[in-house]
């Protein structure tokens, strides 16, 4: 007979409420091509990107994770002394140490909340969100604040015409609490580790201590390869996905993709045959590609102009480099 006293949480969790940051900088195709060998009908008609939202030199990914994280818990309305957990997604917190949630979760007043941060790339929020989930119903936690956070000005080469018009920087967050019927599905992800060379960065950090000449490492992208397999590979996660939840595509309210490329979104929107009258998040036109942010910053400015509703079912999918991927059904909050 055991000693260890069970532990239970509740039944099933939900998203209470999400909030969203951008950056003031508004950057145009135009200026873009000022430093890059392109154009703006070539960066629309390859990407779908008009414009973007490039951080200040002084904001940091803290910064924006604490603005985000802010609207979400009013949204939910829980006060940071409610909060259990942390989870800040980002791939650009250029610290090796202590890690951005740590500041975060102290900004926010959460007081001794552990708070960690996770790097699964574009896939991030999804990673953290059923992470949550599972610490909910685990009993580890009754409200966990999941942040998808980048600052990709940071890591990207201004100068590169294959990346520079893509990336941008931004943050989303999203308050997970208890609820006592499924609001959240199965998450279906994975990570397929043989193909790291699609998106990777063009060095390591330690170079620079060993070779003064070194160049600072910046994002490098297999583009092909890369829409190749968003396109193919993750229209069937998706599909998982709503098999996983019960669902059938006409009964989404909602899809939320990772807003790497309005290509890949198309393609994915036909291969799902969704239904014409189901909205589809193409945050990408005006934000750009914010990673990890992506997914709870489309559904912020989504649910802000009311082109979704509330408890209708969304569709996530966030994909990239690893190659990471995760996807969920969820009830928006």
């Amino acid at each position: 007979m055991s000693l260890i006293t069970a532990v239970s949480g509740a039944p099933f969790a939900r998203m209470l409420g999400v909030g969203s940051y951008s950056p003031a900088r508004v950057v145009t195709n135009a200026e873009m091509c000022e430093r890059i060998d392109s154009t703006d009908e070539w960066i629309r008609e390859r990407s779908g990107i008009t414009e973007r939202r490039f951080a200040a030199p002084d904001e940091t990914v803290a910064d924006m994770a604490v603005a985000a994280a802010s609207k979400a818990l009013a949204s939910a309305g829980i006060t940071a002394d409610q909060v259990d957990c942390v989870i800040v997604a980002s791939v650009t917190h250029l610290k090796a140490t202590p890690s951005a949630a740590a500041e975060v979760s102290h900004r926010l007043g959460a007081g001794r909340a552990p708070a960690f941060d996770i790097s699964a790339a574009c896939a991030g929020f999804c990673y953290g969100l059923s992470m949550a989930q599972d610490f909910i119903r685990g009993g580890s936690a009754k409200y966990v604040v999941v942040i998808g956070v980048e600052k990709l000005t940071d890591i990207v080469d201004p100068n590169d015409r294959s990346t520079a018009f893509l990336f941008a920087d931004g943050a989303g967050a999203a308050v997970i609490g208890p609820s006592d019927t499924p609001a959240i599905g199965p998450t279906v992800w994975g990570a397929d580790g043989s193909q790291l060379d699609a998106i990777t960065m063009s060095g390591r950090y330690e170079d620079l201590r060993d070779d003064e000449t070194a160049e600072y490492p910046h994002v490098v992208m297999q583009g092909q390869a890369v829409f190749r397999w968003a396109v193919h590979d993750m229209s069937i996660v998706a599909q998982q996905a709503l098999d996983a939840a019960g669902i059938t595509a006409d009964q989404l309210d909602a899809f939320i993709p990772h807003q790497a490329n309005l290509r890949i979104v198309d393609a994915m929107v036909r291969s799902l045959k969704l239904p014409a009258d189901i909205p589809v998040a193409r945050d990408i036109v005006t934000s750009g590609n914010t990673s990890a942010a992506s997914i709870p910053l489309a559904m912020d400015h989504m649910l802000q102009a009311g082109q979704i509703r509330s408890g209708g079912l969304a569709l996530l999918i966030g994909f990239g480099a690893g190659l990471a991927y995760a996807a969920q059904v969820v009830e928006l909050p």
